[in-house]
Parts: structure tokens; sequence; C-alpha cells
């Protein structure tokens, strides 16, 4: 049985090379992204197991998706095939500043927007399972994949594993009113929450002089044990300064700062909450912080959404690992 199950939709991704703009678009450079895979993949990528739950379109773009996954060593065995529905897609620029990246989305009725309460065996999945992550993203997709979500949370509590839920606010996806009533009723049930202090604010009214008193609204409010988010410094569309911080049991810590190229962005919130899950597995919160620090830092450098890292490529970099050829 898998250590840690996600689940959530993936997509096909469709980028111009060269920082072309669509418009001038020829050939579309192919990679597949979903926040939930992309963190199942991080915590494979570490040395543990996980596997994906989803609803793909019985097509040849859904067997892309299915490939990929399975290439990234995350089991598909609880992915359902569908014949209606289809695959999503988004289409994505790379920016240079001024000019910011740009996402736009084609995913409407999605294979697993459709799904509902009932379409999973949630008490099979879990079975000898230790963790549980989902995120927003899932929830925004249709009333139905809501209720999906609230089904899986309550299964996985009453199975023992510990649940996480990055909370993703995606304005594209769904309104504030929207998602604020939704999240609001799913949140009681995780114990890990990964937030930014803007989405805890614009959501729910929850702010704070610091991280720390932004933290405890939270924790107060929906009584999770567990406030992470992520700490960014831009200058620059393709150069920043990437950190992770946590709350728990009235203590805040820090990971290091990490200066980071960035080669493709996005991705990088998966990959530290795939570093967060390694360490709190093991009990330990600043042990997952320093992981998904530098695991978000090295998913910067990489081209797609997978982090396609290796463990000791994460210590060297916890270590103080230069940017010297390696011979």
């Amino acid at each position: 049985m898998p250590d840690v199950v996600t689940f959530g939709e993936v997509m096909v991704r469709l980028a111009p090379p060269h920082f072309q703009r669509l418009e001038q678009a020829r050939t579309l450079d192919v990679e597949i992204g979903g926040a939930e895979l992309n963190t199942a993949a991080g915590v494979v990528r570490l040395g543990r197991s996980a596997a994906w739950v989803s609803r793909l379109p019985d097509n040849p773009l859904g067997r892309l998706v299915a490939n990929r996954v399975r290439e990234a060593g995350v089991s598909d065995r609880f992915v359902t095939y569908a014949p209606d529905g289809r695959c999503g897609l988004y289409f994505l620029e790379f920016g240079a500043a001024p000019r910011a990246s740009s996402i736009l989305y084609d995913r409407r009725d999605s294979a697993i927007s459709q799904v509902q309460r009932g379409t999973f065996d949630w008490a099979a999945t879990f079975a000898g399972a230790k963790w549980f992550h989902v995120t927003g993203i899932t929830a925004a997709l249709s009333p139905g994949a809501a209720e999906a979500v609230d089904e899986a949370m309550h299964a996985a509590k009453d199975a023992g594993l510990t649940v996480s839920v990055d909370l993703n606010y995606r304005a594209k996806l769904w309104g504030r009113e929207q998602a604020a009533r939704v999240m609001g009723l799913l949140l009681p049930l995780c114990d890990v929450l990964i937030a930014s202090e803007a989405d805890a604010e614009h959501l729910f009214g929850v702010s704070g002089e610091d991280f720390t008193e932004v933290a405890e609204g939270l924790a107060e409010r929906f009584g999770v044990t567990t406030v992470v988010g992520t700490r960014r410094e831009a200058d620059l569309v393709w150069r920043n300064r990437f950190a992770a911080v946590g709350y728990s049991a009235g203590r805040t810590v820090e990971s290091a700062w990490y200066e980071v190229e960035i080669v493709d962005r996005l991705g990088a919130g998966d990959a530290l909450a795939a570093g967060l899950i390694h360490g709190l597995l093991d009990g330990d919160l600043k042990r997952g912080l320093d992981y998904g620090a530098a695991m978000g830092a090295l998913k910067h450098t990489i081209p797609g959404d997978l982090p396609w890292v290796t463990k000791d490529e994460v210590e060297a970099v916890l270590g103080g690992q230069g940017v010297r050829i390696k011979r």
C-alpha cells in the first residue's frame, strides 16, 4: 500500500517554445501537470511510495497522462477511465520582466469534473496508507468534485490518515464567496493546511501583522494543527528568493532562504508540499520545511510541472552545495 494518497486533476500542458506568445506559436511543447500528482511524484522522488486518484477519459490523451504518471513512479491503480468527459488542457506562455508568465485554461467538462460522492471506494484506497493530500483546486472543479473531496477527507480521517490541504485558491476556477463557503466546510477535516497569507485574508478575512498571527487565526478558526506558507521575494520574473515557514503548537519555524534562477516555476509549491509531507511523516516539522524549501527551490530549475529531482540532490542543497559544474 502507498504511504501517501493524493486526489486531483491532471491536465495536458501545451507551451510555445522560446518565450513565444500563443499567437506566434507554430509548435507546442507537451507536458502534464496537476497539483496533487506533482506532490505525489515529489514524495516518490524522496524515496516513499504514493498513489494518485483521479478519473481520466478513455482516449489517447487519458492514456498519455497515465503513462506519464507511471513514468514518475506514482501508482495509478486507483485511476478510473470514463467514456464521457475529456482531458483538460492548459496553455502556458513563459514571460520575462516586465511581462509576466500567463496561463489559459481549457478544462471545462473534464472527466474528473464529473465525479461525485460514491465514484471512488475510499476505504479500499486508504487501506494501509498514512497520509492523504488534496488541494482546493479539486474542490473547485464542480459541485460533485467538492462532494467527492468531502467524502475522501471523511474517509481518510476514519481510516486514521493524516490529512493535508493546499488551499491553492484559483480565481479562474471559482469566485471568492463560493471558495470560502466550500473550503470553510472542508478545512476542519484537515490536520495540515498550506495557505498563503493573501488567500487567508481574501477568503476568510484572517489577517495579522505577520505569518504567525495569520497561522494562529487559521488554526483557531478551523482546528488545524499545522499551518505552512511559502516565502517569496521577486525582483524579476526569472529570479526569486524562496523559503518555507510553518506554525504548530504555538511555535513558528522557518527554512533557509534560497536564491533561485527560474527555468519553470510551475509545481514549485507542490514540490514544497512533498518535502513537507516527507518530514512530517517522520514527525518533524522543521525537517519538512527544510526538505520542502530545498525541493521547491530545485523545482524552479526544471522544465515541466513534475519535480524530477533526487533525494541526494535535495540533501546536497540542504548542505549548501554550490553551482559549479559536477564532473
